[in-house]
């Protein structure tokens, strides 16, 4: 039963080769996508369940038992976030059906999105460090070409400076790997923790801690997120919303794992840098989203402040906190997801990025513009939608360590939330329209039922807050309490 584990990262991975020989026939590349990704949807939720009435799952690579080999970990923490991201990638995809285009799908579009939910998926089921550097560079290869698709002038700019910016910082991972493996001797994120508790963690393995910190928090958007504003808006609409739903989440996920299993102890220096690079980026990114006058600036600085709010939840540290960075980590998948397929479609349908040159949207489309209101209030966290329950749980954990500053910080970048995606609402959707009659625009079914679909999701997550409840305290659990996660991997090898 343990061989699934590998499933969400091998089948996407062998799918993407067989869709490189059928290049000519775009339909069946649809329907072969489509399956594939239904099927790892169906394995992630399978695996999520055994976890939570079995407890944590491990599979050693090659029968080389912890901490000698490769392996894989589900627990309820990761299958919580490949089950979250492969289904936001599927109505992605079913988005991308009916927009791509046959100019982007005959240049093996599906397969560099598989290869990218491949690397998604096995950072998050990854037990070892160095394969989390190569899960990296996988779902990092694939955005390299996602990003330059169609060869377009400014593509191709923002595309050299992604291309960049993520080289270096794998250079630095693998620097902050060699240090690591110098000072502990091992890369099984398991043995690493037992190691650290072991001996302590001293200035050298703190001074490794931050440079992981530097590492992940680059490609989370935290802090340092000058790349992520003219890399996100390029591409087309599909991939923009993949981008901002899954890629700055795995860095997240990355920092949340790191400092919460490998290096727990000295919270003094790694958890108040990283509380005050929250609320850094949190204070930019509000300034990035009141100062943006085209939508996609206000969509992507939206995402930092995702990014920011979530990483207040780690800062704080108490497991209220940890639960409420998880639902918000899971709400903001699809918020940010819809967001982006959102303000794409109204650049479609209107030729333009500028709110003020849009207006009158909702004459012709209101469903599209009483959707964009649900994700307005679903970000801004008004009850009972996705945001709410991980903002009160965040909010919670804050007043209980009494970490009153980043507080009122994160709750302050509601009300700029609020009234960045208000602005575009109410300048966009109302007032005389900019679209003529004759330039009347259809939307396509498969583009309504992606907005539909992840509406459904997002009212789920808040109003089914309860059922997903026993899965988000078992994850916070096993976060706030490393032994539990030691003791499954190590228990049979040491």
């Amino acid at each position: 039963m343990n061989n699934i584990i590998v499933l969400p990262l091998i089948i996407p991975i062998i799918t993407a080769v067989i869709l490189v020989f059928l290049r000519e026939n775009k339909i069946l590349q649809r329907i072969i996508t489509l399956i594939t990704m239904i099927f790892v949807i169906g394995v992630s939720i399978t695996l999520l369940l055994i976890v939570q009435s079995e407890g944590i799952m491990r599979l050693d690579f090659s029968g080389w038992l912890p901490p000698f080999g490769i392996l894989f970990v589900a627990d309820s923490f990761s299958m919580l976030l490949v089950s979250a991201a492969n289904i936001v990638a599927v109505i992605c995809l079913i988005y991308a059906f009916s927009t791509i285009g046959y100019r982007h799908e005959h240049m093996y579009f599906y397969p560099f999105v598989l290869l990218l939910i491949a690397g998604v998926n096995g950072s998050f089921l990854t037990g070892d460090i160095f394969n989390l550097f190569v899960c990296f560079e996988v779902m990092l290869f694939a955005s390299y070409v996602l990003i330059a698709l169609g060869g377009e002038k400014i593509q191709l700019r923002e595309s050299f400076k992604y291309v960049l910016i993520n080289v270096l910082t794998s250079w630095i991972f693998l620097v902050a790997l060699a240090f690591l493996y110098g000072t502990v001797k091992t890369l099984n994120m398991a043995h690493i923790a037992q190691r650290v508790m072991e001996v302590g963690q001293d200035p050298l393995i703190t001074t490794v801690a931050i440079l992981f910190l530097i590492v992940f928090s680059i490609k989370a958007g935290l802090l340092l997120f000058f790349w992520l504003p003219g890399s996100y808006v390029v591409p087309p609409t599909a991939v923009q919303a993949l981008f901002a739903a899954l890629l700055t989440k795995v860095g997240v996920y990355a920092l949340i794992r790191t400092f919460t299993l490998m290096f727990p102890l000295n919270q003094e220096v790694t958890h108040t840098l990283i509380g005050v690079m929250a609320g850094i980026t949190i204070i930019a990114g509000c300034m990035g989203a009141l100062s943006g006058k085209d939508v996609y600036t206000i969509a992507t600085y939206n995402v930092i402040i995702g990014v920011g709010f979530i990483l207040i939840g780690l800062a704080v540290g108490t497991e209220t906190a940890i639960s409420g960075a998880i639902y918000y980590l899971i709400h903001d998948m699809a918020a940010k997801g819809l967001l982006f397929l959102l303000v794409g479609t109204m650049v479609y349908l209107t030729g333009e990025t500028v709110v003020k040159r849009m207006s009158g949207l909702i004459q012709y489309y209101p469903l599209f513009g009483w959707m964009f209101f649900i994700i307005l209030l679903a970000l801004t966290g008004v009850p009972p939608l996705s945001g709410f329950v991980g903002k009160i749980l965040i909010g919670q954990g804050a007043i209980e360590a009494g970490s009153l500053v980043l507080l009122g910080i994160g709750f302050a970048s509601s009300i700029i939330v609020l009234y960045s995606l208000l602005r575009i609402f109410l300048a966009s959707f109302f007032g005389e329209t900019t679209v003529s009659e004759e330039d009347k625009k259809p939307i396509p079914k498969g583009v309504m039922l992606s907005f539909i679909l992840l509406t459904i999701s997002i009212v789920y997550i808040g109003v089914g807050a309860e059922s997903l409840s026993v899965y988000v305290q078992d994850a916070a659990r096993t976060l706030m309490n490393p032994s539990i996660y030691i003791e499954a991997i190590l228990g049979e090898g040491m």
